[in-house]
């Protein structure tokens, strides 16, 4: 690798940016108003109920030390569905709302540099029972799924989209994360990029562990086409373009 080129690319795990930007100029503090907690969605769209935070069916509990001990990248799945009430306890464990504190700020169940949680749910749905296969937002704010479009052979597409990378294609829904960089850049400018980064592991970090909860296994996928994801997602790839993904299945043993 060329000098100049790795240093480049190791400048960004560093905070040296931290001391280049002024922070007087970010949009927060000019007094203009946060980026919404969520993206907005029409008036009409179809959206989807869950199952309530801690009133999920065939959730139990879990002891920390041994999910934690039990955690592990699996790639194989079995043919069996996933539950609605098992999709909404993940998406609850990954991005759910704890408080809501302002329209632009909200406590979740994952750490985010500054409060900002940039990112939106996606999900590629193949085999979760009561769910039409399709492509669903999670809208936090309501817990609900908002049904984005509906996608023939999404499952290969999406395996196309990794660079062929099958096991999504086998699972029963796929983790999309995108991120909307002007959420975080909101508050920190320049200096968003690295904690954006490290913001997305916390969220990976949470499926994991909810997966052992239920029984579900999950291996996080961060090598991926970015143009052809973000085609597949009707995303313009600028304002707002996909960023991590995991896919879900009942775990083979």
């Amino acid at each position: 690798m060329e000098k100049d080129l790795r240093k480049s690319y190791l400048s960004f795990l560093k905070d040296g940016v931290r001391k280049r930007v002024d922070f007087r100029k970010t949009d927060q503090n000019r007094g203009l108003p946060p980026p919404p907690v969520e993206k907005p969605f029409p008036e009409r769209a179809t959206l989807v109920g869950l199952p309530k935070p801690g009133a999920w069916k065939g959730v139990g509990n879990i002891d920390l030390a041994r999910a934690i001990a039990g955690r592990q990248s699996r790639r194989l799945y079995r043919k069996d569905s996933l539950t609605l009430d098992e999709l909404s306890f993940l998406l609850w464990a990954t991005q759910g709302i704890r408080q809501v504190l302002d329209a632009g700020h909200a406590y979740r169940t994952v750490p985010s540099a500054g409060c900002r949680h940039a990112f939106e749910t996606y999900l590629c749905v193949l085999d979760v029972a009561g769910l039409e296969p399709a492509f669903y937002r999670y809208l936090p704010l309501e817990h609900q799924l908002l049904l984005e479009f509906r996608e023939e052979n999404a499952g290969q597409k999406l395996v196309e989209a990794l660079y062929g990378q099958p096991y999504p294609r086998r699972a029963a829904v796929t983790f999309i994360w995108t991120v909307i960089p002007y959420r975080m850049e909101w508050r920190y400018g320049a200096a968003s990029y690295k904690v954006l980064a490290l913001d997305a592991g916390h969220v990976c970090q949470n499926l994991y562990l909810a997966c052992e909860a239920i029984g579900a296994g999950t291996c996080a996928v961060a090598a991926y086409d970015q143009d052809a994801m973000d085609r597949l997602l009707r995303l313009d790839g600028e304002e707002e373009f996909t960023i991590y993904l995991a896919p879900v299945g009942r775990a083979k043993e």
